[in-house]
């Protein structure tokens, strides 16, 4: 059985402004792989880049470029794992004969989701286990951010998603 908890966060101002900057810096990397996949494909010889080539970069790119190498490097992987479904479902959809729907370009109001795809790389649930009565997410870049946990989570966290609301 899957279950799916979602809970609101109460972040402090502080670290409002660090889940923009982190949806900003998300969002161009997912725009910048869907440019370099068209790019390529474009080229002459229609070469078609993977996630794994992409997923490959994401080390020199954090090299390259500080404001990338602030966040969790899984969750980087996810915004590309993200990408790959996209394109995924855009050629199921081409080879079914369905409108296809290429992916698109994200603007600032269209990217809302980081997702950490483990417990414990990037992100970390119930960060303060030495206070009973809050339960609180560490994440990387921004801190430890309150949660308002209604009920108890049954079983152990395998995926933390942080969609931030008010971005459109």
């Amino acid at each position: 059985m899957r279950r799916a908890y979602t809970f609101p966060l109460r972040p402090a101002v502080r670290q409002t402004i660090a889940f923009g900057e982190m949806l900003d810096d998300h969002r161009a990397l997912y725009n910048a792989a869907l440019q370099e996949r068209r790019d390529a494909y474009r080229h002459p010889s229609q070469t078609r880049i993977r996630y794994g080539d992409q997923s490959a970069q994401v080390k020199d790119i954090r090299a390259d470029d500080p404001d990338q190498a602030r966040w969790s490097f899984s969750s980087q992987q996810a915004t590309l794992r993200r990408l790959e479904q996209a394109f995924a479902a855009f050629f199921r959809r081409v080879r079914a004969g369905e409108f296809p729907g290429y992916p698109r370009f994200k603007g600032a109001g269209w990217f809302d989701t980081v997702e950490w795809p483990s417990d414990g790389d990037g992100c970390r649930w119930d960060s303060q286990p030495e206070n009973p009565t809050r339960t609180f997410v560490r994440l990387q870049g921004v801190g430890h951010v309150k949660v308002h946990q209604y009920w108890t989570v049954l079983g152990r966290v395998r995926t933390v998603s942080v969609k931030c609301e008010g971005r459109r």
